[in-house]
């Protein structure tokens, strides 16, 4: 009966774990070009830039109100670097994070979710930096 019980909690967990932490699947195509976004398109991606692209996604993919309290408890940090790629990682209140892989050279952004709690590891997709790049000066 208690495995029962287990299996069913931990079934109901991580429904709730990767319902909270989905990203709405929207494009912004429709924006403007900026000086930031022109110099993504020109290869020339830094680690400021892919900080900042990932946390614009964050803040219009994912639901902030759970931190307004407490901000430690959502955040954005930057991971490990290759010759390649920067890694960018989203922290959410629930336990999961995100890994985003910024490609340096063009920009493209690929997502894992994992969920260290259940060891479940998952793509989530990809997107363009430059579209969540605000314009510099």
């Amino acid at each position: 009966m208690k495995k029962l019980f287990y299996a069913a909690l931990a079934a109901l967990v991580v429904g709730a774990v990767l319902s909270g932490c989905g990203a709405k699947k929207e494009t912004a195509d429709h924006a403007q070009p900026t000086e930031a976004s022109a110099a993504a398109a020109e290869g020339e991606i830094t680690a400021e830039m892919a900080c900042e692209g990932v946390t614009n996604y964050c803040r219009g993919a994912y639901d902030w109100s759970a931190a307004k309290e407490n901000p430690s408890i959502m955040y954005v940090e930057m991971g490990e670097e290759s010759e390649t790629e920067y890694q960018v990682v989203f922290h959410s209140y629930t336990g999961a994070l995100v890994y985003f892989y910024v490609d340096k050279s063009d920009g493209t952004t690929k997502m894992t979710e994992y969920v260290p709690a259940l060891n479940i590891e998952e793509e989530a997709g990809s997107f363009r930096l430059s579209d969540y790049l605000e314009k510099q000066g």
